[in-house]
């Protein structure tokens, strides 16, 4: 909280001191443009950004914004599905470092692993059904066996990857999110381990749209997974070597991947719901905040959360700030970080913390 206060009170950020040769591609303006709308619920409120990211689509075009995360620099690397520009690295305060791509016209998850050595990627393309690891500069260095092709999945089985987690051994998580709903692990090298989870609606311990595999280290005695089960509204914890735990239920919360920052849990609602109306609905996204407990204790966009005799009630869009969250990132000021899909081209917004 000192380090909010003071840079509120001083109004001197970390992007106000970066030099114009370093930001070759955008003009750094002398402070955001803030929405005077607070999202947001507690210790937990935020002022938006909207064009925070913005950036020349002609030069930086994108489709989705997939997802974001932080490297060990400070910089924001953002994952988009046009294969003009898979990657786009950005500095806190907006300004565009560099871009790359590796032609992936279904890039969808990312995440990064500090190995000691040096911090890799690890991207999924859920429509080529490819896992890649690879250089923060983009260099491939391994590229995972599909399940398919290794006879870990029938011939008539689709493998349509959607998330990657790291374990503390180096195993790799691969969650089939838009394919055959298993969370499958890997060795380090990428060999095969096993598979669990699968498709099931009523079972506990499987998924409808297994969309996204975290690993959860809040515990540093226990870390476990958790998964996604987004048509579920749901979370599953799960042992790294696939024994399922127990399920966090969040009513009305199409979630996306858990993002763990300090003792906390965030995540970006994809889709929503109506009251009166239970269905899966478009363009009712927002974000959703547990604590170390997992209980929900923030709403930005969304309406407060509340609990009656312990269960959590129904969870709606409050305001129409956002289409489709679908990952957040939180940075070290605990601003966040929004990157959307299907929401007209959108670059990520930024939440001020205040």
């Amino acid at each position: 909280m000192e380090r909010r206060t003071f840079i509120k009170n001083t109004g001197i950020g970390v992007g106000a001191l970066v030099t114009a040769k370093s930001i070759p591609f955008q003009i750094l303006s002398s402070k955001p443009k803030l929405d005077q709308t607070i999202l947001g619920h507690g210790d937990f409120k935020y002022r938006l950004e909207r064009k925070w990211g913005n950036l020349n689509p002609k030069n930086h075009p994108i489709k989705n914004c997939h997802e974001m995360v932080m490297d060990k620099k400070g910089r924001l690397l953002m994952l988009t599905d046009h294969e003009k520009n898979n990657i786009l690295i950005y500095e806190k305060s907006g300004n565009l470092l560099d871009s790359w791509t590796l032609n992936l016209p279904g890039a969808h998850g990312l995440t990064i692993h500090d190995e000691g050595d040096s911090e890799y990627l690890y991207i999924t393309d859920s429509s080529l059904g490819k896992v890649l690891k690879c250089t923060l500069s983009g260099e491939v260095i391994l590229t995972l066996n599909p399940p398919n092709k290794i006879g870990e999945y029938r011939p008539d089985m689709s493998f349509n990857p959607t998330e990657t987690a790291i374990g503390p051994n180096g195993d790799i998580y691969v969650a089939d999110g838009y394919g055959s709903q298993f969370i499958l692990q890997y060795d380090a090298r990428g060999r095969f381990i096993r598979k669990f989870g699968g498709a099931s609606i009523l079972k506990e311990d499987r998924f409808q749209q297994a969309h996204g595999v975290t690993l959860d280290t809040r515990d540093p005695n226990n870390p476990t997974l958790l998964c996604s089960a987004r048509m579920k509204n749901a979370f599953k914890r799960f042992t790294l070597d696939g024994k399922y735990i127990e399920t966090y239920y969040l009513p009305g919360a199409y979630v996306s991947r858990a993002v763990i920052h300090g003792e906390n849990l965030y995540s970006g609602v994809c889709f929503g719901m109506e009251e009166g109306d239970y269905n899966m609905k478009m363009n009712k996204g927002f974000v959703t905040i547990l604590n170390k407990e997992n209980k929900v204790i923030s709403n930005p966009g969304g309406n407060r959360p509340k609990y009656k005799q312990g269960k959590l009630q129904l969870m709606l869009q409050d305001e129409p700030i956002f289409k489709h969250c679908h990952d957040v990132c939180v940075d070290n000021d605990e601003n966040l970080y929004v990157c959307q899909w299907n929401a007209g081209g959108v670059y990520p917004y930024k939440l001020h913390r205040v």
